[in-house]
């Protein structure tokens, strides 16, 4: 589902940037210019209407895939995918175990028997 409406998304934006590049320009930039005289509005061309349309979709599929995303992510972070220190529930095992980590982000610690000390770190 989240593939589907990234495509919609992505098919809105390049939509809503052509539609934008389509349109006329007003000229008077940032409000400048107008001749010195008060004009009314323009009235709403379709060109206008259809941006509104791909504006609103644009916005609506960006909500979409925001509530989906954090759906997805279910309270789980980068951080705690990196194999910070266990908790204490967890290190109550045997000294043999290896904690149980995801695969691919770090490599495997080197299983110590705790009776053996650790060697210092040479300097070759």
């Amino acid at each position: 589902m989240e593939n589907v409406i990234l495509i919609v998304h992505l098919i809105l934006a390049v939509c809503l940037i052509g539609i934008v590049l389509l349109q006329r320009n007003e000229g008077g930039g940032l409000g400048m210019g107008g001749g010195g005289t008060i004009t009314g509005r323009a009235p709403t061309t379709p060109l206008g209407k259809l941006t509104w349309f791909f504006a609103i979709c644009f916005i609506a599929s960006s909500i979409a895939l925001t509530i989906i995303a954090a759906e997805n992510a279910a309270g789980s972070s980068v951080v705690d995918r990196l194999g910070g220190p266990a908790p204490a529930a967890e290190q109550e095992g045997t000294a043999q175990e290896a904690p149980a980590t995801e695969p691919g982000l770090l490599p495997p610690a080197p299983v110590v028997p705790s009776d053996t000390p650790a060697a210092p770190p040479r300097a070759d």
